[in-house]
């Protein structure tokens, strides 16, 4: 498959590369930057009534807050940009933003 050159690209490939069916739907997990926990939370709460299942993570450090947000969808590039412009029109309003994302792919599995 032929993918852009940036981030985005990258992780498609490497999910190609794993043996992953493109065709076929796999878990997602979007990650947020939130500066704090109360921001965090209200995010998570707005990315599950979205349709997310969001998991919240403090960064150990007393900064910033991280919200993981799965979600099952097509792989496709056009695909996963649109949902980080999603969720960062989503979350910017709590200083949130979208960091980037992360699938174990589909390989291997028989939904």
């Amino acid at each position: 498959m032929d993918f852009p050159q940036d981030a985005d690209g990258d992780s498609l490939r490497l999910a190609v590369d794993a043996g992953s069916d493109m065709t076929r739907p796999m878990v997602i997990d979007f990650t947020i930057s939130a500066p704090n926990e109360s921001a965090a939370r209200i995010i998570a709460n707005l990315v599950e009534s979205q349709g997310s299942d969001p998991s919240i993570s403090d960064d150990g450090r007393g900064g910033t807050w991280s919200i993981f947000c799965s979600m099952s969808m097509l792989a496709t590039y056009d695909g996963v940009v649109e949902k980080r412009m999603q969720l960062n029109q989503l979350v910017a309003p709590h200083g949130g933003h979208c960091d980037g994302w992360v699938t174990f792919g589909n390989g291997g599995t028989a939904d």
